[in-house]
């Protein structure tokens, strides 16, 4: 069986594609090197690369990352933190899909991602960054939840299910019933909750506007039928 991070990882978010089209779009007009920070096991990194864009993958879990490799062995990895990392390269774009920047340590994380991608990006390259709507995420009361999302691996059968979402202290929370059924028919079963800072976009461009990046464009991405909308904030070196 798969290493259960990865395989929760691929299941809450591998399905994800309504941002692709814009991550593609802003890919080709860079017209150079791309770094996607919380890369994750690769669901925007290898999209990008099948392209043809040469494209680097950081994120804070190795065991992501480790399955990145094993699917696209020619995307050069960095197992770092987006507040801390060092790279030698340069980057003409710097992505941070899936509200990477709403789940790194409120502003102080921010600040710290922004002063790292401007460090990183070459003059002129751009900085692009997904946020929720903190209003999409908050279910309506008379709403019935989602239906789980699923995966069959090694004869075990997972599913994810978002049951509760709530605002709490500045912070939208997304608590998930996680189950695992193994080949035998026995049941592991958790609840794990998620939290998402609510940052607008007029605050986000405000603090990359502080750090020496200048907010150039808004970009909405709709709502699906399974996630959020969300609003990417493009800024420039």
């Amino acid at each position: 069986m798969s290493d259960r991070a990865v395989i929760w990882h691929d299941i809450e978010n591998g399905s994800y594609t309504a941002d692709i089209g814009l991550w593609r779009e802003l890919a080709e007009r860079a017209g150079g090197p791309i770094l996607d920070l919380g890369a994750g096991t690769g669901r925007v990194a290898r999209a990008l690369h099948a392209d043809g864009h040469t494209v680097h993958a950081l994120d804070s879990d190795a065991g992501l990352l480790a399955a990145l490799s094993e699917r696209a062995p020619a995307i050069p990895v960095h197992a770092a933190d987006a507040r801390r990392f060092e790279l030698e390269e340069r980057f003409a774009l710097v992505i941070a899909p899936m509200q990477l920047v709403q789940i790194i340590g409120g502003s102080p994380g921010r600040a710290a991602l922004l002063e790292r991608v401007r460090v990183h990006l070459a003059a002129g390259g751009k900085f692009a960054a997904a946020l929720a709507d903190p209003f999409e995420a908050v279910a309506e009361e008379d709403r019935s939840p989602p239906y789980p999302d699923m995966l069959e691996s090694d004869g075990w059968v997972f599913s994810s299910q978002p049951v509760w979402v709530g605002e709490e202290a500045g912070q939208v929370i997304v608590e998930r019933r996680r189950q695992a059924v193994s080949p035998a028919g026995s049941l592991d079963e958790e609840l794990a909750p998620f939290a998402l800072d609510l940052v607008s976009a007029d605050t986000l461009e405000a603090e990359a506007a502080a750090a020496g990046l200048e907010p150039v464009s808004r970009h909405a991405v709709p709502e699906t039928a399974d996630h959020i909308g969300s609003t990417v904030i493009v800024c420039r070196r």
